[in-house]
């Protein structure tokens, strides 16, 4: 079996590998603090059973990563990645200028992976993104083990299309 033939499973970065919840009180701010948000996101902890299931599903699946932060954060998100003992694999970022919703950014880049590859798994924390994705076909594992985004972090989601 070919690289490119093994199946998909696709993770989210906040809320489902990395406890953001330390920094959603920059969102809370009027106005909101998009610089000291995104700086703090280093420092995140891992969230342990986010991370047990990715390195669970690197052992028959190729791991890609499909997250809401924008591709100014790269370079820290790869460090994090690689700090945690994840596995290595594609990380895809929202464009720094794209502020469409989060559910509307990752449904477009589900697809087009999906019509090469089977996408055996999305996880995911944020309901709107996994209500989509299911309704589209894929298989959706809901991330509900980290606390809940604040109305703030939800608004930034849907809204403002920042993270």
């Amino acid at each position: 079996m070919t690289r490119n033939s093994r199946p998909l499973a696709i993770f989210d970065l906040d809320g489902t590998l990395a406890d953001s919840g330390h920094r959603q009180r920059f969102l809370e701010r009027k106005p909101r603090d998009w610089d000291a948000f995104f700086a703090a996101a280093p420092d995140d902890p891992p969230l342990a059973k986010g991370i047990e299931m990715c390195l669970r599903a690197a052992e028959e699946c190729e791991v890609m990563y499909l997250t809401g932060r924008p591709e100014r954060c790269r370079r820290d998100t790869l460090t994090w990645l690689a700090e945690q003992g994840l596995p290595e694999g594609r990380v895809f970022m929202r464009r720094n200028d794209d502020r469409r919703p989060a559910r509307t950014t990752k449904l477009e880049i589900l697809r087009r992976l999906g019509r090469d590859r089977e996408i055996r798994m999305l996880v995911d924390d944020d309901e709107l993104v996994c209500g989509d994705a299911e309704r589209a076909g894929f298989r959706v594992v809901r991330a509900g083990w980290a606390a809940g985004p604040t109305e703030a972090m939800k608004d930034a989601q849907e809204r403002e299309g920042r993270t």
